[in-house]
């Protein structure tokens, strides 16, 4: 969710696509979603979608430090996690809204339901525990998770760029024990935070490393390159197999602590896409499908809109369909999801005085 001066086109497509697929993801009676990665893997799109927030944060503090200097480097990011806080508020603002308008419908919402019920019963008390991370509404749960690895910046990517070693020991060493700090974090009464951010800075340092350490390159090119390669799409077909033939649904908790299962699957589908990213395949299918590639560059502002597409979604297709599966139903939902993020992504790109331009064009017809 961080930007740079110069724009990596593979890294904007895959962050897009980790993104629509993860607003997909949320909508459960969708059809793409049977088709996407947790389908078929121990981890999904979240893992890669932290993993490009850790290389496009390396990305941008490189960037910072080579054209400023580190002190404006790490204003940057001071600020970054401020504007990540306050997507937080906002986002979950929203959901608290959407939920109250679709229930005024006679739509459930249950994913926010327990959260809109006790706002209405004290929202004094419910707003504070926003503010204070104790209360993450549902997909706005991420964010919080994003404000800390912000924060951590300065001092996670200069020594994932001149002592990579020790940043791996500590970033092994915290998801160790992570399980243990979680139970420290803020949190209201049975409102723990759905993603332990101990746990899963794991995969955001290596995102950071794979920017700033040449690791895929030094053992391609080695000789048991070819080896790693093997190995990698033997766990990827594994993992598939365990997910297909033995347990369809993975347990929560595997997420929220991010269990070796996940981190190890996600690690080999990594190596595969570096060299997917090596192949030049995936700058091809940036040229050819732009448009993906422009949600990557306006992350934010589309997963924040996202949350409430996919929630409003989800609930709506449900009360049509009464929970029932509905292929055509399904599609239409997929199809207004992915349009209303990448019509997101089309206002933030345009210039201010650009779009009002256009929507006094629009007032006049």
């Amino acid at each position: 969710m961080h930007s740079s001066t110069s724009r990596l086109p593979e890294l904007d497509f895959l962050r897009g696509l980790a993104l629509l697929i993860v607003v997909v993801d949320h909508v459960s009676g969708s059809v793409v979603s049977h088709i996407t990665l947790h389908t078929y893997a121990l981890c999904d799109a979240a893992e890669a979608f932290v993993f490009l927030a850790g290389y496009s944060t390396a990305t941008a503090w490189t960037t910072l430090a080579a054209y400023r200097d580190k002190a404006a480097a790490r204003r940057w990011f001071i600020k970054r996690a401020w504007v990540i806080y306050r997507a937080f508020l906002f986002t979950a603002g929203l959901l608290l809204l959407a939920s109250a308008v679709l229930r005024a419908f006679h739509i459930e919402t249950p994913h926010t339901a327990r959260d809109l019920q006790q706002l209405i019963a004290s929202p004094a008390t419910v707003l504070r525990d926003i503010v204070l991370l104790r209360r993450q509404p549902y997909l706005a749960s991420v964010l919080p998770m994003y404000v800390l690895f912000a924060l951590a910046a300065p001092v996670m990517v200069p020594l994932a760029r001149e002592r990579p070693w020790l940043l791996v020991a500590l970033s092994f060493g915290l998801w160790a024990v992570a399980g243990t700090l979680y139970w420290y974090l803020p949190a209201a009464l049975n409102n723990r935070w759905d993603f332990n951010p101990f746990a899963w800075q794991l995969v955001f340092v290596l995102g950071a490393l794979a920017r700033c350490q040449p690791v895929y390159q030094r053992i391609d090119s080695a000789r048991f390159g070819r080896i790693a390669w093997l190995a990698a799409l033997a766990i990827i077909a594994s993992g598939a197999y365990y997910k297909l033939r033995i347990e369809p649904s993975t347990p929560g908790i595997m997420k929220r602590d991010l269990e070796w299962p996940r981190a190890v699957n996600f690690i080999a589908l990594a190596w595969l896409v570096a060299d997917l990213v090596r192949r030049g395949w995936i700058r091809h299918a940036a040229e050819r499908a732009p448009w993906v590639g422009a949600i990557g560059r306006r992350s934010l502002q589309c997963f924040v809109a996202g949350t409430v597409v996919s929630l409003s979604a989800d609930a709506v297709l449900a009360r049509t369909t009464g929970g029932q599966h509905d292929v055509w139903l399904g599609l239409a939902a997929d199809a207004v999801t992915i349009l209303s993020v990448f019509a997101v992504a089309s206002l933030a790109s345009l210039p201010a005085r650009a779009l009002t331009s256009r929507l006094r064009k629009r007032l006049r017809l």
